[in-house]
């Protein structure tokens, strides 16, 4: 799967993934930065856009009342999860198992 990376310097977080593109505020993202992002075109070409996009916001709202805070809400939903556990591991897309976020999606 090809990445395209673009750069938006008024971006509000480091990196976002907007299938098929990777936002990135800074000028030289590193690699585990990427690798985040990566990790959820993965997740967002096995849904599909829409139904990521859907699931995502579903589950923030969800985990919002269930946490009461926006950074322990986003950290919790699945698909960051999934990001944040193997975005220091560079290969991890190479070996992932399809749909890996499910296992994500227990909470802790």
């Amino acid at each position: 799967m090809s990445t395209f990376i673009i750069r938006v310097s008024s971006l509000g977080p480091d990196g976002m993934a907007l299938f098929p593109f990777i936002l990135v505020r800074k000028p030289n993202p590193g690699a585990v930065l990427l690798n985040h992002e990566r990790i959820h075109l993965r997740q967002q070409a096995e849904l599909g856009i829409l139904p990521f996009y859907i699931w995502y916001s579903l589950e923030y709202i969800i985990r919002r009342f269930q946490y009461r805070t926006h950074y322990t809400a986003y950290r919790n939903i699945s698909f960051e999860r999934e990001a944040f556990a193997n975005e220091d591991n560079l290969t991890y897309l190479k070996k992932r198992p399809l749909w890996a976020f499910r296992r994500y999606m227990a909470n802790k």
